[in-house]
């Protein structure tokens, strides 16, 4: 294990790289990034990315060093800080060896309150693996963040295509797949485009990475286990927008949708999740949710605290049951937005 060094963010960021030892491609490095409260609480959160991503989100940060949680971040193998010349950025055929880093960033931490933050396909990830790990109780909270809990596509392309695809995947896993992200989420984010965040281009590219049939087979394997129904015993937050844009342009409604998941499919399963499972849509939010506008984000800290309070670190034990908040519903619709915010509230099912 690497000493601790300052992160690329400066103070009063350090980070610490986790050797991995060897795969196929050579050496195999994972990167925690760490942040301390003004004073020592016990409570830590680990921030898990998403594909195409790393952590450089400082005032996500900031909303739980304020809060008097301890910081830290997991740049993946091949992601980010921990993307070396010799490796394919972001390639996998199985999600469950990002565990190996999240037992190892776990037992650095040591914390005796420890919130899980996964963003999109690490929110995919870090359900799989607080599920896997649940006699464990390694885990006091999971908040997740427009979770990647199925393909933004057509039926038939999600479905018979995909299948085709991950059965290549198998034969041929660094096979590249046609289609891949679209570049209009990364102009709406960064500061060179329309966007107002700067961030690592290399790391996270607004033409994104390419995508491999060995990727999408883990996807689905992933998927499969997910809607077949986890067990995590933690309260789990799960946060999305109200809206999905389906624009093949450029257009104004994208700042106000997420452009790269169908928020109804992460409402459909997120009771899958475990048996205490809160639901929040906040209106006008992008994919990932701490990088919208002034406003929604605003919103979602409000709904994450109030959440924190009252099932985390709750004073009176708090009620363990599940409910779908819905943070200022639109009236209408933007043009190429998805469904409207759900209402009701979800149990989830026991698992199979």
């Amino acid at each position: 294990m690497a000493d601790v060094e300052m992160d690329v963010l400066g103070k009063p960021y350090e980070r610490r790289v986790i050797d991995l030892g060897h795969d196929d491609e050579g050496p195999l490095v994972a990167t925690l990034v760490s942040r301390r409260a003004e004073r020592p609480t016990g409570r830590a959160v680990l921030y898990v990315h998403g594909f195409v991503d790393y952590f450089f989100q400082t005032h996500l940060a900031d909303f739980y060093v304020d809060r008097g949680w301890d910081f830290h971040a997991l740049d993946l193998r091949r992601y980010g800080r921990s993307l070396l010349p010799h490796q394919t950025p972001n390639f996998t055929t199985d999600l469950t060896e990002y565990f190996t880093e999240l037992d190892i960033a776990a037992e650095l931490i040591g914390a005796d309150t420890l919130l899980v933050n996964g963003h999109s396909t690490g929110g995919l990830v870090a359900s799989l693996w607080a599920h896997a790990r649940r006699d464990r109780k390694m885990i006091d909270g999971l908040f997740l963040n427009s979770p990647f809990f199925e393909f933004n596509m057509p039926w038939l392309m999600r479905g018979p295509v995909l299948a085709g695809v991950a059965r290549m995947g198998r034969r041929s896993p660094r096979r590249v797949v046609p289609r891949g992200l679209e570049s209009l989420y990364g102009q709406s984010l960064h500061i060179t485009h329309r966007g107002e965040w700067d961030y690592n281009l290399a790391w996270k590219p607004i033409e994104a990475f390419p995508i491999f049939a060995g990727w999408i087979r883990a996807i689905r394997s992933a998927h499969r286990q997910l809607w077949a129904g986890l067990d995590i015993p933690a309260p789990v937050l799960v946060a999305c927008s109200t809206r999905t844009f389906r624009g093949a342009k450029w257009h104004e409604s994208i700042n106000m949708a997420d452009a790269v998941l169908d928020v109804d499919h992460i409402v459909r399963y997120a009771p899958r999740l475990g048996q205490h499972v809160t639901l929040v849509r906040i209106d006008g939010g992008l994919h990932d949710l701490t990088l919208s506008g002034p406003q929604p984000r605003e919103r979602l800290f409000t709904e994450v605290g109030r959440w924190i309070d009252a099932y985390v670190t709750p004073t009176d034990g708090g009620p363990a049951v599940a409910e779908v908040v819905d943070s200022q519903a639109p009236d209408s619709q933007a043009p190429g937005a998805g469904a409207a915010a759900a209402t009701d509230v979800a149990e989830a099912p026991a698992p199979n």
